[in-house]
């Protein structure tokens, strides 16, 4: 198994800004989409929730189908980043409120807190309308049907390769 390593610097101070229901979400237009495909590039969604090919590219022609490179958090296990896409398999069955809630506070649908390399707390001060923004472009994707591996304990039951991140010491 290739481990790659990878220094995470933890941030301290950060908090996860109020989310509230904002309703049902009208059709968004094509400057609003524009904008969410802007932001999803420079915060790097794809770095993450995109396959990469043997060579370690990223498959652009794959869209945010789900990471293939996952990231084992200390005594945690592996886990690999999600489809983004709106296929059953990714958010299809997500609200625009609860993709905007994993984003910003780091918590799914049913309550649990997302994968701690997730760096939600990073975008937690994401406006209103930008995180709009960034939902309605992910809610225009293409659907794409990947099911990411499940997480994993330990390095010898990994489905792919992965990232080792290592925690500052204190």
């Amino acid at each position: 198994m290739k481990v790659i390593p990878l220094l995470l610097a933890l941030g301290a101070g950060l908090s996860a800004s109020c989310v509230h229901a904002t309703g049902a979400a009208a059709p968004a237009d094509a400057a609003t989409i524009e904008r969410g495909a802007y932001l999803a590039r420079i915060m790097d969604c794809a770095g993450c929730h995109m396959p990469r090919g043997a060579d370690g590219v990223l498959a652009f022609s794959a869209g945010l189908s789900g990471g293939t490179v996952g990231f084992e958090m200390p005594g945690l296990g592996i886990f690999w980043p999600p489809n983004l896409t709106p296929d059953a398999t990714g958010l299809g069955d997500w609200s625009a409120d609860q993709i905007l809630t994993a984003i910003r506070a780091g918590i799914r649908p049913d309550g649990r807190v997302l994968a701690p390399v997730m760096p939600w707390a990073s975008y937690a001060g994401l406006t209103d309308e930008d995180g709009a923004a960034l939902v309605a472009y992910l809610q225009s994707l293409a659907p794409v049907a990947a099911r990411t591996p499940p997480p994993a304990v330990t390095a010898d039951r990994a489905a792919g390769p992965f990232f080792r991140v290592t925690l500052p010491s204190q």
